[in-house]
């Protein structure tokens, strides 16, 4: 066997592996060995089989073998014997042709590429100070959220004779609805409840039932907007043919201890202070993701250094994924519309460059410091996720147990949080109050006003 190092360019290495035709028989000829005292043959005694009539009958089919564990075993050797951190699990390109190497006819011979981790020493981050913004829960708006609760508890009653329906009210409606005259499939339903301008269903339909009263029958025309989820219908002009069968008033529920009751609480003051307790959370959650986006802007710019040119492809081409099935369901962002394919690749690959970088600069930070995912963390977080698919707890627990890619994935966040909790212990953080509206602005709205510590 011959190993030889062919590229050694920045992080990139290639090897070539040359193993002679000859090794391999070899290592047939000790596979079939072993196998043939358990052999058993029509037409030979057990464990009596000859080694030529093994090679005939299965020699094809253990030499695969032997060449899938050889490449794997020399892959690893030839990282592993020169000390090397691979970004990423080698590629192999085989440049034998594989019948030749499974008859013994051609030497196995292949190429090793690997894309190596960078060499680097974190920033110190002890000169940093970061600006976190925070904001306190007012009872203006734990009074609105109890509006809220109770617009929602709200209930609706007759509205009388001949009354017409408008803003708010709810009606009982029958209808069909048809393009170019013919009923498509979903379009219809009896007895479906409507609150006018609650925007339940397409632009226009509900507009039209203004005015309307019990007993009259209405033709609406509408039209699908262009990104409506059933493709067949987006973009189309429609018709429905709709009877208004009831009108119906909101009666307002009182907010009071029976709202609490309904929602599972003694009074209202533990509903408040349910509220409360809820909207602070939320707040320290948005708080802590400005903290976080800083943290991550300050790591970037202390941190300039090779990456590995595989990492970079393969973040990036599942960023690209992503926005080729937005601009396919017209979803991508306002501002990018206008934009190149080629502007769109060359900013999207600076986002992947900054995720390998910034995921390399926390994963060697949690290496120095000895920053670990614990079973208990993560088996915590597949309960979590499991109670997100009630009644079906036991098989999401059985595919985290079955796959430890699915593992990997709930290990990077957890992994990612707590080195960024560990990196704030290391900062100085000056708190600074803001609006709740200014809050859960989008980083990049909200630093301009935050300025610098």
């Amino acid at each position: 066997m011959n190993i030889t190092e062919t590229v050694s360019e920045g992080l990139r290495r290639e090897f070539r592996v040359v193993v002679n035709a000859g090794a391999l028989d070899q290592m047939l000829n000790t596979k079939l060995a072993e196998i043939q005292p358990r052999m058993q043959l029509k037409g030979f005694r057990p464990g009596k089989v000859p080694m030529s009539h093994l090679k005939k009958a299965y020699g094809k089919s253990v030499m695969g073998d032997i060449v899938n564990e050889t490449v794997a075993e020399q892959s690893q050797k030839a990282v592993s014997d020169r000390g090397l951190r691979p970004a990423m699990q080698p590629q192999v390109k085989l440049d034998s042709e594989i019948e030749k190497v499974l008859s013994g006819s051609e030497d196995l011979i292949f190429k090793v590429e690997v894309d190596l981790m960078p060499d680097f020493t974190p920033a110190d981050l002890s000169d940093v100070t970061l600006v976190r913004p925070v904001a306190e829960v007012a009872d203006s708006e734990i009074q609105e959220a109890l509006q809220r609760m109770a617009d929602q508890s709200r209930t609706f009653e007759p509205k009388g004779d001949g009354a017409a329906a408008e803003k708010g009210d709810q009606v009982v409606i029958d209808f069909v609805g048809s393009i170019d005259g013919t009923p498509f499939g979903g379009g219809k339903a009896e007895n479906a409840r409507l609150v006018l301008g609650s925007g339940s269903f397409i632009p226009g339909f509900e507009d039209q039932l203004t005015g309307a009263k019990a007993g009259e029958d209405r033709s609406l025309n509408v039209t699908f907007p262009e990104n409506y989820s059933s493709a067949n219908l987006a973009g189309k002009a429609a018709v429905f043919a709709v009877s208004v069968k009831e009108v119906l008033k909101p009666v307002d529920a009182p907010i009071d201890d029976s709202l609490a009751g309904k929602l599972g609480l003694d009074s209202l003051d533990k509903l408040k202070d349910a509220i409360r307790q809820q909207m602070s959370g939320d707040f320290a959650r948005a708080s802590r993701s400005h903290l976080k986006r800083a943290l991550l802007d300050s790591l970037d710019a202390k941190h300039n250094f090779a990456l590995p040119e595989a990492m970079v492809q393969a973040e990036f081409d599942q960023i690209w994924r992503q926005v080729e099935q937005d601009i396919k369901n017209g979803n991508l962002a306002e501002e990018d519309k206008a934009k190149s394919e080629d502007d769109l690749k060359a900013e999207f690959r600076k986002i992947a460059e900054r995720r390998v970088r910034l995921g390399l600069v926390l994963s060697e930070i949690g290496r120095i410091n000895t920053i670990a995912v614990t079973q208990d963390e993560l088996n915590r977080a597949m309960v979590a996720n499991a109670r997100m698919y009630p009644g079906q707890e036991q098989r999401v627990m059985e595919f985290y147990r079955t796959n430890p890619g699915a593992i990997d994935q709930l290990r990077a966040p957890i992994f990612e949080d707590k080195v960024v909790d560990f990196l704030c212990t290391q900062i100085k953080i000056e708190d600074k109050t803001v609006s709740r509206e200014d809050l859960f602005k989008d980083p990049d709205d909200l630093a301009p006003s935050l300025g610098k510590a």
